[in-house]
């Protein structure tokens, strides 16, 4: 088996793992042996990968994105967690991501107006201007990912 099959079989199974053998088994509707094949490194099985569909449905009741991560870092891609996890799904829609979007832009504007008021960006500075860009990238993501379920 190549190194990337036994690299991403390592955090198949530490996804599985971290979610429980048995709820794994309840969110993807697959058996043990199957779930155990996708991370087996035997060699009758080194072809066997898990599925996408079922990576996100386990990724999704995970702390963290094992498999995804994994894929990002075999392409030298860095990603950014992003762990909001809210107390209700995500209901919004590309009206409420508009507005989302505008206010996250003005907390952005506010933070760069303090930061050039004396002519130099702070370190300080700097990382608040990060931090609001990022949100704003997360608002973006939202707005994206309804826009597609829209258009679906």
């Amino acid at each position: 088996m190549s190194s990337i099959g036994t690299y991403l079989k390592k955090h198949t199974e530490a996804l599985v793992k971290e979610v429980g053998i048995e709820a794994a088994c309840e969110i993807t509707g697959k058996s043990k042996a199957t779930l155990g094949r996708y991370y087996s490194d035997n060699p009758e099985h080194a072809d066997r990968f898990m599925p996408v569909d079922v990576v996100a449905r386990l990724e999704a009741e995970a702390p963290y994105p094992h498999v995804t991560s994994a894929l990002a870092e075999l392409q030298k891609i860095s990603l950014t967690f992003d762990d909001r996890r809210s107390n209700s799904a995500n209901v919004g829609n590309v009206n409420s991501d508009v507005i989302a979007l505008s206010q996250r832009f003005a907390m952005l504007m506010s933070e760069y107006q303090l930061a050039i008021e004396d002519g130099i960006i702070t370190v300080n500075e700097a990382k608040r201007l990060l931090r609001e860009t990022v949100l704003l990238q997360q608002v973006l993501i939202d707005m994206k990912l309804h826009l597609e379920e829209e258009s679906a």
